[in-house]
């Protein structure tokens, strides 16, 4: 598949997510916290696209709740890594010096812990809700944020144009936000994108972990963790929302992959 049909596979596949979760926000076909307990565990039929689950809850419902739940954690939780992540690393990369080696160092410890297990060591100090898994994954993917935009502006820092900025009597932080940041904006626009997917599916497991939004608030995760019983006899209450998750995923690894491509000036080189 070439780069300009990943990116629009990719991009319909994510605005399929976007526009579900707004949808979601205004409309759903049933209330997706109703329980009919004479209507548990019914098939996919013309009432219920999708069926119920094990409470007669309905699952396309759900899932469309669902989707809004997990775009909204994973866009905070992105913005909450990327913006001190830039902010931090413009710092150890642009000024450097003995604040710049201890924000490395501490920096690298972080990193040196895989995000989701930071996320978990962290969720189990918050407890399960939405703002503390936002906090949590925020927390555990800002440090590769720091890395990328401070290897990025040690490239940039003794370009012509920073030292020409410097010597016509530019502040510092008028060279850094003219001149320095807007070439940080491809490789964090491209990390952003992948993230984005990373932070999902981290959502997802700590949800189906019971460690992220508490149920019977619907998200992809728990979903899952629902269904683990019924799937011998209700196979679409797994199938439904691993769906989801899998076409997300897919979606996102997509575009992201058309963005590095038309951003990352290595690849035009190749």
């Amino acid at each position: 598949m070439n780069g300009r049909a990943n990116a629009w596979l990719g991009g319909a596949l994510v605005a399929l997510l976007f526009g579900t979760a707004l949808l979601a926000a205004v409309w759903t076909p049933w209330d997706p916290l109703a329980v009919d307990l004479m209507n548990k565990l019914r098939p996919p039929s013309m009432a219920h696209w999708l069926g119920t689950d094990e409470y007669g809850r309905d699952v396309a419902s759900r899932a469309m709740t669902a989707a809004a739940t997990s775009a909204g954690v994973a866009l905070l939780s992105v913005l909450g890594a990327v913006l001190p992540g830039v902010a931090l690393g413009l710092l150890a990369g642009y000024f450097g010096g003995g604040l710049g080696r201890v924000l490395m160092a501490f920096n690298d410890a972080l990193l040196a812990f895989p995000g989701i297990l930071l996320a978990l060591a962290v969720m189990v100090v918050l407890g399960p809700g939405r703002w503390g898994i936002v906090l949590a994954l925020a927390l555990a993917y800002a440090p590769t944020v720091v890395r990328v935009v401070r290897g990025a502006v040690v490239s940039l820092r003794e370009k012509e144009y920073v030292e020409a900025s410097r010597m016509i009597g530019n502040a510092e932080w008028v060279t850094v936000w003219r001149h320095v940041l807007p070439h940080c904006v491809g490789p964090v626009a491209v990390l952003a994108t992948s993230m984005f997917g990373w932070v999902l599916l981290a959502e997802s497991a700590l949800s189906f972990l019971g460690l992220g939004v508490a149920p019977p608030a619907p998200t992809w995760g728990n979903m899952l963790a629902g269904a683990r019983s019924y799937l011998g006899t209700a196979v679409w209450l797994g199938v439904v929302p691993g769906l989801c998750i899998a076409l997300t995923l897919l979606g996102i690894n997509l575009l992201g992959d058309a963005l590095r491509d038309r951003l990352d000036p290595r690849m035009h080189a190749a």
